[in-house]
């Protein structure tokens, strides 16, 4: 007979059963065990000790642990890694369970505590401060497809947030690079789930449940009051909350009224974009180098958060990028305002997140200091704008939200001790004075050590023992100690003292007096800290009742930090303001890249500026031009000028005219995606794609060296023929980056192309890159020059020159590549599909249904293919 489990590991099972792929923090006393496989995977996260405890089946119990004390740290690993965890904690003490025990008729040595799992701890679900970044959102989104349409449900626990939109299937992967969630999840039979989706059960993401849930969630009779939700948008939301309510095992985080996001009130980037400009994120991966860590002079976490949304999501409304404008230019005029307002702004704390705990039911009273804090700042901030002149319509609504706060910061005020502690068990974070009770119980305490210094004095007098020391631990509470040496005189029956312990150097006795002192010490200390906790709750549900508010509170405070910082980059980087209009133009003197721009100052160099003049007659820029010479930076930098022109910032130029945009598109620069069974060519191919079947007359795009990654033939076909699609089919405003000299023969038959090249020069036979853009053609690559300055031996330079030079023969005998290209109808014009050639014979196999044949049916239609294949071949 197989050996039994025994009932910890029974419990343990069923809990991880519960848990599913979670790993499963098992409470025993003062650590978070995980057995079996999960211990495997937690000691190789977290490089711990892998132990073993008992058997089961007939193996030893793989077993790892981590203090309770410090799991947060272990949690954070854990997490970053990928990892789901679920928290099995302790539900009742071990003197509960005995009593139980004792109603269950169980001799209570055999009764285990009972344990349950409180939490799953998720990428997606987290609100403690250790595991947060403070200056990024923490995104959980659920999908939800319905018919032909995707719900996608957005929400950042630890402020509140959501937001609800739907989307086309084939705009999917572009919402969800740009909301850069760190969890998604979605319906189980979802069968085009992107990959790393958390699949839920399909019930779950059901439209009706949806708006019930959040009918109830919010108090609400309708959903009108908030805006237009679309069943998909519903779906998304119930299966949404439900996996929150799964992972807060019932309760609910700090959700704020959903907001509904329009499909086309912000600039459409798809993820390959996003990666190519570095929006968030370097291509080498991480925030160094990113725009982001260029712009960011933000100092709040939550401004730093809020200008990462802005540059993730620019508007497209003009109303709104010039609202956001506006108030830049009023911080940018006025600099003595601007400083002060950061001082202040510097010292508030990050409360939208204090806020999310305490409404999680996981704050603490530092969290309570938080608020407090961060509202009397607030009114700071609010004072020192209702000040200030001319106030701009965005800033002034938002000042408006900073007030109303003056009774719950005054309570708080009063309440809380200056510096709250960051745990609440101890007690001592009630100030004194708030409660005469507590003083009193908080007096008698004192009172009872001074007594107990006394007693300790009187002991020594009447032993005779100067070394005597009464002394206190978490197991035998106080207690007498002297040394060894002196422990018969208290082990005397008639001493008065109560021996026991006996330690190696010394020997520890109790006394009716300590024992009387003790316990008022103890009763006034239970007391205390009882009231303590009455006052902690009354206090978080003040402040949770007023939790609309407060959030409005945090926002406001983060889009005005946002809109101070972008004033103090652009007076640091002398940018200017944008105009922007509807027209599609793109018209920039003295552009500059704002990361290359800030990276050559650092190393004293100096960035050269070049202008960008893009409009219905000249929408198409043909770029060559030798490698390093600038040509990709000057591609990205108009987009990125355009980018923050639309986030509502000033941009790096001399000045800008913005004609906004609806999508943006960026091919510049691939990589393999071997992972997807991509080449370098396959990625390229695809963005290119991506680009001609999504990008509109108003869209702006940058492409660069486009069918570089197969044969020149092959290539310089691509690329001509592309150009011509967007000349004549996109007709959108486009910078197109080429070393395929020929393609300037297309400024003959499209009018609204131009030549452009950035300039190089040879000096004493070096090459010299200018970084400069100059009108015309370019008269070569210099590609031998710049292998040259790569460090190319000698040998194969001068090898290469020769092969080039029998080449350009070549070329200069047939006329060149080009010749006889200039006799082709233009794409639009002439390019018709064409239609595939009609295959019976695959006509005949779709048409079989195999299954249904007997083997001597299979047998003739064989013969009868192949008949029909000899007397098709061709």
């Amino acid at each position: 007979m197989a050996d039994q489990p025994t009932p910890m590991m029974q419990q343990y099972l069923a809990l991880k059963r519960e848990a599913g792929d979670a790993l499963l923090f098992y409470r025993m006393g003062d650590f978070f065990e995980l057995f079996f496989e999960d211990a495997k995977i937690a000691s190789g996260v977290l490089d711990i000790a892998l132990t073993s405890r008992g058997e089961h089946g007939g193996d030893k119990i793989p077993m790892c642990g981590v203090p309770v004390h410090a799991a947060e740290g272990y949690l954070a690993r854990l997490i970053k890694a990928g990892c789901r965890v679920a928290i099995a904690e302790q539900v009742e003490t071990p003197e509960e369970a005995k009593v139980r025990a004792k109603r269950e008729g169980l001799p209570s040595s055999k009764v285990l505590v009972a344990r349950d799992i409180v939490r799953f701890v998720t990428a997606g679900t987290l609100t403690e401060e250790a595991l947060l970044e403070p200056r990024r959102a923490n995104l959980l989104v659920a999908v939800a497809p319905v018919r032909d349409g995707v719900g996608l449900a957005a929400c950042d626990i630890s402020t509140g947030r959501m937001e609800l939109e739907e989307c086309t299937p084939a705009a999917l992967d572009a919402a969800l690079a740009r909301l850069g969630a760190s969890e998604v999840v979605g319906p189980d039979d979802w069968e085009y789930a992107p990959h790393g989706v958390i699949a839920r059960p399909r019930n779950a993401f059901r439209s009706d449940d949806g708006e019930t849930r959040l009918k109830t969630l919010h108090g609400l009779a309708t959903l009108d009051g908030l805006g237009t939700f679309t069943r998909p948008m519903l779906a998304a939301a119930a299966g949404l909350v439900a996996y929150l309510e799964h992972a807060g095992r019932g309760n609910l985080p700090f959700l704020l009224p959903p907001v509904a996001r329009g499909s086309g009130a912000h600039l459409a980037m798809d993820a390959a974009t996003r990666a190519s400009l570095e929006i968030l994120e370097a291509q080498g991966g991480g925030r160094a180098g990113s725009l982001i860590a260029c712009m960011d002079r933000c100092v709040t976490g939550a401004g730093a958060r809020q200008l990462a949304e802005d540059l993730s999501a620019p508007l497209a409304d003009r109303d709104a990028i010039e609202a956001r404008l506006a108030a830049v230019h009023h911080f940018h005029a006025d600099p003595l305002l601007r400083a002060d307002l950061r001082a202040v702004l510097r010292q508030a704390p990050d409360i939208g997140r204090a806020l999310g705990r305490l409404v999680a039911g996981r704050g603490s009273p530092r969290d309570l200091g938080q608020i407090r804090d961060g509202l009397s700042e607030a009114r700071r901030v609010r004072d020192m704008l209702s000040g200030s002149p001319d106030l701009p319509e965005l800033l002034a609504e938002m000042t408006g939200a900073l007030g109303g706060h003056a009774a719950l910061v005054d309570h708080l005020s009063r309440a809380l001790v200056p510096s709250p502690p960051t745990e609440r068990q101890q007690g001592g974070f009630i100030a004194s004075g708030y409660d005469h009770a507590l003083d009193a119980l908080r007096e008698t305490s004192g009172n009872a050590r001074r007594a107990i210094a006394a007693l300790e004095a009187k002991y020594r007098d009447e032993t005779g023992t100067p070394s005597l020391k009464i002394k206190h631990n978490k197991v035998l509470g106080y207690f007498i100690e002297v040394p060894a040496k002196h422990g018969d005189k208290l082990m005397a029956a008639d001493s008065g003292f109560t021996h026991r312990q006996t330690m190696a150097g010394a020997v520890r006795f109790n006394s009716l007096g300590l024992h009387e002192e003790a316990s008022r010490i103890a009763e006034a200390g239970g007391h205390a800290l009882a009231a303590e906790e009455a006052h902690f709750e009354e206090l978080v549900g003040e402040v949770v009742a007023a939790r609309e508010a407060i959030a409005a509170t945090a926002a406001a405070l983060a889009r005005i930090d946002v809109s101070a910082a972008l004033a103090e980059r652009a007076v640091e980087g002398d940018w200017c303001r944008p105009e922007v209009f509807d027209e599609p133009r793109l018209e920039v003197t003295g552009g500059r890249h704002p990361v290359v721009e800030q990276a050559l100052a650092r190393a004293g160099e100096r960035f050269i500026a070049n202008d960008c003049a893009l409009g219905p007659d000249d929408r198409l820029w043909l770029i060559g031009g030798p490698n390093m010479g600038g040509k990709s930076t000057f591609l990205r930098q108009n987009a990125l000028i355009l980018l923050l022109a639309q986030s509502g910032s000033y941009v790096p130029a001399s000045t800008a005219r913005i004609g906004m945009a609806d999508r943006l598109f960026s091919r510049v620069g691939a990589s393999d995606n071997l992972a997807r069974g991509r080449s370098t060519f396959m990625v390229e191919m695809v963005e290119t794609a991506a680009i001609l079947s999504q990008a509109t007359e108003r869209s702006f795009v940058i492409l660069d060296e486009v069918g570089r990654g197969t044969s020149t033939y092959d290539g310089m076909a691509l690329a001509w023929a592309v150009v011509e699609a967007v000349h004549e089919q996109l007709r959108c405003r486009c910078l197109f980056a080429t070393h395929y000299h020929e393609l300037s023969r297309l400024a003959e038959s499209c009018d609204a192309l131009s030549l452009h090249h950035v300039r190089a020069r040879e000096w004493k036979g070096d090459l010299v890159l200018l970084h400069e853009l100059a009108v015309g053609a370019a008269d070569r690559s210099y590609g031998l020059d710049v292998a040259r300055l790569a460090g190319v031996p000698q040998p194969v330079l001068k090898r290469a020159k020769a092969v080039l030079d029998k080449l350009e023969k070549g070329r200069a005998a047939t006329g060149g590549i080009a010749a006889g290209l200039g006799d082709l109808p233009l794409f639009a014009a002439g390019v018709q599909a064409e239609e595939p050639r009609r295959d019976s014979l695959r006509e005949r196999l779709d048409g079989l249904d195999i299954d249904s044949l007997t083997p001597r049916e299979a047998l003739d239609k064989l013969y009868e293919l192949k008949a029909e294949a000899g007397s098709t071949k061709p």
